[in-house]
């Protein structure tokens, strides 16, 4: 098949850019590119992560959903309980709510937005 279009980038509503892209920073190790009260994004050079300022952003309730959850990211860790203690270190909480048993862990980044650490592949 062939492709309509190719993946530009993601951009997350928060209400606080700057902190978000420090936070995503700190979990990627990716460069900051760009930082300013409204608008912020981290990049590996291939793919980039922009974070917007939404006035009154909500993050969603997890594992409630009062606000609906629009998105989350997986990612691959090779150590699930490092990982979770560096996200952790970073700004991130845990919820009780955590539905992956010992395959994967739900977090919540400093905005409220949900993510999940998976345990990379061998």
């Amino acid at each position: 098949m062939t492709a309509i279009a190719s993946l530009a980038m993601i951009n997350l509503d928060c209400a606080d850019p700057r902190a978000l892209a420090e936070f995503y920073h700190g979990v990627f190790g990716w460069e900051i590119t760009h930082s300013e009260d409204e608008y912020a994004m981290v990049s590996d050079g291939r793919t980039a992560i922009g974070f917007g300022r939404v006035e009154g952003f909500a993050p969603a309730g997890w594992p409630g959903e009062s606000t609906p959850k629009r998105y989350h990211l997986d990612l691959y860790v090779d150590d699930l309980d490092k990982a979770e203690a560096a996200c952790r270190d970073l700004g991130a909480s845990r919820p009780d709510e955590q539905p992956g048993g010992d395959r994967w862990r739900v977090l919540l980044d400093v905005a409220g937005h949900p993510f999940c650490l998976s345990r990379r592949a061998s």
